[in-house]
């Protein structure tokens, strides 16, 4: 009887989820399809603003979306925050660190304003040089972790994640699959690297906000039994 006390079990309903969920393994396939869709949809947003400033340009045999954007983008993007969403609750759990720090979801939503507003910044503010916006990005986009997270977790986490996106980009860019107007670092312009930062930090708020559901189900079954 002492075994079945300390091992809670998810009840029927499951918090925001559809009431035929009852493992914790369902729970992670929802919350990544979920994630997965607000990537998509941020990434169609996002380049569209790239898009009227000039900034991205793809072949014109690949740009087959409604939206003047390649097919695979949206996709990528979307798997990418899946990763992303599911990693930070994942890190947290694993270092023993629960992030506490302004958990609501009007939190998360002012986190995602703020990003698109820097992604915003970085298309259509006029700067006088590369070095001056990427400076300004950097700024903002610690600001927005700061603001938001400030935890040593997803401060790593975020800097793991611009630097691997970065690299990615830059490849993509090296072998022609698509291309920046004016890049002024190794194929790709300095500072993307702020935003696929300030990304990583957006995603991984929401990531932890869809994972506090299934914590509270879990705490309230406990205190149940």
């Amino acid at each position: 009887m002492a075994e079945n006390d300390a091992i809670p079990t998810l009840p029927k309903k499951c918090g925001p989820y559809i009431s035929s969920v009852t493992s914790r393994g369902m729970n992670l396939v929802i919350r990544g399809i979920v994630l997965f869709f607000i990537g998509v949809f941020l990434a169609l947003v996002l380049n569209l603003l790239q898009i009227q400033r000039n900034v991205t340009l793809f072949p014109p045999d690949v740009i087959t979306s409604i939206f003047s954007s390649a097919w695979w983008v949206p996709p990528c993007c979307g798997t990418a925050s899946a990763v992303i969403g599911l990693l930070y609750p994942c890190m947290d759990r694993h270092l023993g660190e629960p992030h506490k720090f302004k958990r609501e979801w009007s939190s998360v939503m002012r986190c995602v304003a703020v990003f698109v507003g820097i992604n915003h910044a970085s298309a259509k503010v006029d700067f006088a040089n590369n070095i001056q916006l990427s400076l300004t990005l950097a700024a903002l986009s610690i600001g927005l972790w700061w603001t938001f997270d400030r935890s040593r977790s997803g401060f790593g986490l975020g800097v793991g994640i611009a630097f691997l996106a970065t690299l990615v980009s830059q490849l993509l860019v090296y072998n022609g699959v698509y291309q920046y107007t004016s890049p002024d670092f190794l194929y790709v312009r300095s500072w993307l690297p702020c935003i696929f930062f300030a990304g990583g930090i957006t995603m991984g708020n929401i990531g932890r906000q869809l994972a506090m559901y299934e914590c509270k189900v879990i705490a309230e079954k406990s205190h149940e039994d």
